[in-house]
């Protein structure tokens, strides 16, 4: 029993609600096989009303309804409904926050590695994206081409048959060299008695793609699944249409298509010219001024290498989040708590923020928010490719800049063992030779060319709280090495040159391990759940 009040529904009633509402007597529930835009409006009402959901669902939603046919299939609705709602809640109430409320699985396929993370920029997103670790790139689509985009503009340029060419070769190298290092690394690792020949068969294939991903150009096609709110694919649409990447504005209006399927009135302001036009037209202006400006100022080509700097932190990061632990655990003002830190000694500093961490048992165990306190902006230089995979952390702000080859290249060692460094290199300075012919002349279409060995520079800032969750994560034996340098460096830096000793050292889950066979252990384990499960 409980001490909520349930509802009451006479048999025709329940009819309806048990096909659209997961309970019809409790106080928490979902709701199911209703299109997205149905709900979102129901919710829109439901803020406005002293009525129940499934009360005001049967009053003022059912007559809209489709009930007839299987009840496995969604509701159909006279969509009139739904935008008389949203007409009144985003034009009179102004109360963006409804379009929080439904949103929508897409798929989103065949976008080039520069897409895709335009796709990926906002932070109130999910993504999945196809991972270059697990599937190989040497097999051409059902057209006989391989995966990459053909962009317009290069292809009608006096480049159109050379860009076509050299994509070719890239791909033929990745797929000349892809069997050749697998068969090494197969003679270099031998697989032990420990494991399954699936499960090493898994880790060696993830080791050679690893090692050949660096040939494949930006211009590469990749798959994303997208989960996002109404607003969040508003704000998304907003910037892609500003792009200046062909590719980019023509993806978003198949979007928009497709969304507008499913939410239309969510989407409504995208294309009104007051609104979204403008908001649009906006981030196209700004950006375009701004770059008049920054171009007055020189370019730099110096070739560093890779690199992760901590160019900005609050030396006092530690007492301020000290600061923040008591001020969450009691009635002190800010003042006060800060009173309290200053007059901490070590001893009493270290007791605090070890209660506060507490015995994390699991890499998931992370303390609270007073965490979020400090924050650590580090400027990195890394291949495209690391770049890729920590470009996906959403909670944290990262910027950066345009792919080029001014940065230079990355070459596995696993790559130089085999002896295939030769091919290797040529290919990459095949990347090179595109991209200068054509960024003069198509400077936003040449990082089409480049190859993701190269680097990119780019800046990540975070809070501590974050900062644990990205440096464990991505310092794991299973990890890439390119980032799992990263990671550890990160790490290094907030405890060496931060001085913060309390925060570096409640990451007890950083691994600092080598490795051989990154996914072995992962394959290991996955292999023992499939055995466990009887798969």
């Amino acid at each position: 029993m409980h001490q909520y009040v349930s509802e009451e529904f006479n048999e025709a009633e329940v009819a309806i609600l048990r096909r659209y509402f997961t309970n019809l007597d409790g106080p928490v529930f979902a709701l199911v096989n209703l299109p997205e835009v149905v709900k979102g409006a129901l919710f829109a009402r439901y803020s406005r009303s002293s009525k129940s959901l499934r009360r005001l669902f049967l009053d003022e939603f059912v007559g809209d309804l489709d009930l007839t046919g299987d009840a496995s299939i969604d509701a159909t609705v006279g969509l009139d409904r739904a935008d008389e709602l949203y007409q009144k809640v985003f034009f009179e109430y102004g109360d963006d926050s409804v379009a929080q409320l439904g949103g929508v699985h897409l798929a989103c396929e065949q976008s080039s590695n520069v897409l895709t993370k335009v796709l990926e920029w906002g932070r109130i997103m999910s993504y999945l994206e196809q991972s270059t670790r697990y599937m190989g790139y040497d097999k051409r689509l059902e057209n006989g081409h391989y995966r990459f985009y053909r962009d317009t503009g290069i292809l009608e340029s006096r480049f159109g048959a050379r860009y076509v060419g050299e994509m070719d070769r890239m791909f033929d190298t990745y797929g000349e060299l892809l069997p050749q290092l697998t068969e090494w690394l197969t003679r270099r690792y031998p697989k032990t008695p420990d494991d399954t020949d699936f499960a090493y068969r898994q880790a060696i294939r993830a080791k050679a793609l690893d090692a050949v991903r660096g040939l494949l150009p930006a211009s590469a096609l990749s798959n994303v699944g997208i989960y996002g709110s109404g607003q969040a694919y508003e704000a998304l649409l907003l910037r892609m249409r500003a792009h200046p990447l062909d590719e980019v504005r023509e993806y978003s209006q198949m979007m928009l298509t497709e969304l507008s399927k499913v939410i239309p009135s969510f989407l409504r302001r995208v294309e009104v010219a007051d609104r979204g036009v403008r908001w649009s037209e906006y981030f196209a202006d700004t950006k375009s001024a701004t770059a008049q400006i920054i171009a007055t100022l020189g370019e730099s080509d110096a070739d560093e290498g890779e690199f992760v700097r901590l160019v900005d932190y609050d030396p006092e990061g530690e007492s301020r989040v000290l600061e923040a632990i008591i001020f969450g655990n009691s009635t002190m003002s800010h003042d006060e708590a800060a009173r309290k830190v200053a007059a901490m000694s070590p001893l009493e500093r270290t007791q605090l923020f070890n209660a506060y961490v507490g015995d994390r048992s699991n890499r998931r165990h992370r303390p609270g928010r007073a965490f979020e306190r400090t924050d650590y902006r580090f400027e990195l230089v890394t291949d495209y490719g690391a770049f890729r995979d920590l470009q996906r952390h959403r909670l944290l702000t990262i910027e950066w800049q345009n792919l080029s080859t001014s940065l230079g290249y990355d070459v596995p060692e696993v790559v130089t063992e085999a002896g295939l460094t030769d091919t290797y290199v040529a290919s990459l300075e095949r990347s090179r030779d595109l991209y200068e012919s054509l960024r003069e002349e198509l400077p936003e279409q040449a990082q089409y060319a480049v190859a993701l060995a190269f680097r990119i520079r780019y800046v990540m800032q975070m809070n501590a709280r974050e900062a644990m969750h990205l440096i464990e994560l991505r310092s794991g034996p299973q990890g890439h090495p390119s980032y799992r340098r990263v990671a550890q460096e990160m790490h290094r830096l907030i405890k060496n040159q931060a001085g913060h000793q309390h925060i570096a050292d409640a990451m007890t889950y950083v691994d600092y391990s080598s490795t051989d066979l990154e996914r072995l252990a992962s394959e290991r384990a996955a292999e023992r759940a499939r055995q466990r499960a009887g798969l």
